[in-house]
């Protein structure tokens, strides 16, 4: 079986919107109340409340005189907040995410719907009081709905997005070429497949936007705490930010599915994001670019196609290393963009020299693993390296938006 998502845009009545609000309102009180029940029992006890556990507090909670509101929401929104809750709390003590947050009502919104969503003509059903909602739908919903997340975005705009079961396997082996990709600040990509090196600039989103989120931020910024007025320009500053995430995500979309079209492995470095940010003056820059997006977004596409995302280890000298004779000097600062090898005199040009590396370590793993991969336009190394592993997502996901304008 596979899994696809695909989010669509919501159009709801001011009914619907007030009815949304408070099933809203409900999953973030279970989810904050819960999860400092489960905070308490572990203090107590030092061990966490079961999903079981936690589902047995709310009968008592609904015929409480303070918290009867909450009979009022669909039950099984309550039980995928808890659900959700206690995977948040198995990722962390597996240390694949940080500790599960409060949540805020100033935040992004959102319920889950575990089953009994119905896609009716062009609109989306709900359960419970909520019914019919006018929805985009702008591609088919293939294969049987499995959950269905809706959202409020903070410019104030309601997103579904609906998860599918399709019958199927993946292709088991995928033909083409292999990509080592270098990334970087400059250009966001460096590519090669061997034979040609290509440069991928940097859009620099949020640059082409900081102006006028700054002004915008400054304004917001001089409107009284609590007032209509702020809490209206708030979705002014929002829609700013969000026209920045639209457009990164559009530009990581198109690249990650160039280069997936007709390749059977892409080979990446392993990035310690979190550690770099740390670098006050890059910062910024690097938090602009997306590297951990387009990584997810190469994963899954090359998982759905039958290939192969390889990630080498970060310590690997690429940028140090000789492609041509393999000869690896001992500093190569930043600021130097080529340099030439004194082993072999080749002139390297600093980031297509590192692709080329990245690519060569990559096949060497993939040959390493037992893979079947045709190493077209280029010599594999036979000895050297350091480690890697090959990854894929849990899931297929198509991350495309519908957003229509105003």
């Amino acid at each position: 079986m596979l899994h696809k998502a695909v989010q669509v845009r919501l159009y709801p009545t001011t009914e619907q919107q007030t009815l949304l609000a408070q099933a809203f309102g409900c999953s973030r009180w279970w989810w904050n109340y819960a999860l400092n029940k489960s905070i308490e029992a572990y203090k107590e006890t030092g061990k966490g409340l079961g999903r079981s556990a936690l589902n047995a507090l709310l009968p008592d909670l609904k015929k409480a005189e303070d918290t009867c509101w909450l009979a009022d929401c669909y039950s099984q929104v309550l039980q995928a907040t808890t659900l959700n809750l206690t995977t948040a709390y198995k990722n962390f003590f597996e240390k694949r995410a940080g500790f599960p947050k409060f949540k805020s009502k100033h935040g992004k919104q959102s319920i889950q719907y575990p089953q009994n969503v119905k896609i009716v003509g062009s609109d989306v059903k709900l359960p419970g009081n909520i019914g019919v909602v006018k929805a985009k739908i702008h591609r088919p919903i293939e294969g049987r709905i499995k959950t269905v997340t809706v959202s409020k975005t903070p410019s104030g705009k309601y997103l579904a997005s609906i998860l599918t079961e399709v019958e199927g396997e993946n292709p088991s082996t995928a033909e083409g070429k292999i990509y080592g990709v270098d990334l970087g600040v400059k250009h966001f990509a460096v590519v090669t497949d061997g034979e040609k090196v290509s440069k991928y600039d940097n859009p620099k989103h949020l640059g082409k936007h900081e102006k006028n989120l700054k002004r915008k931020q400054q304004k917001l910024a001089r409107k009284q705490k609590g007032s209509n007025s702020r809490y209206k320009y708030r979705k002014v500053v929002a829609k700013v930010y969000e026209r920045v995430s639209n457009s990164r995500q559009d530009f990581l979309h198109k690249l990650s599915y160039r280069l997936v079209s007709d390749s059977q492995a892409v080979i990446v470095e392993n990035l310690h994001v979190k550690g770099m940010v740390r670098n006050h003056k890059l910062a910024k820059a690097i938090s602009d670019v997306g590297w951990g997006t387009f990584t997810n977004f190469l994963a899954y596409k090359l998982e759905r196609k039958g290939a192969k995302l390889v990630e080498i280890d970060r310590w690997f000298p690429s940028s140090k290393l000789c492609s041509n004779c393999f000869y690896q000097v001992n500093e190569m600062p930043l600021d130097v963009r080529d340099w030439v090898c004194p082993q072999c005199g080749t002139h390297h040009d600093r980031d297509g020299n590192a692709a080329i590396n990245i690519r060569t370590e990559g096949i060497r793993m993939l040959k390493a693993d037992g893979s079947a991969v045709s190493a077209v336009g280029g010599e594999v190394r036979p000895k050297m390296g350091r480690k890697s592993h090959l990854r894929h997502s849990p899931m297929s996901t198509e991350a495309s938006s519908a957003y229509a304008a105003g």
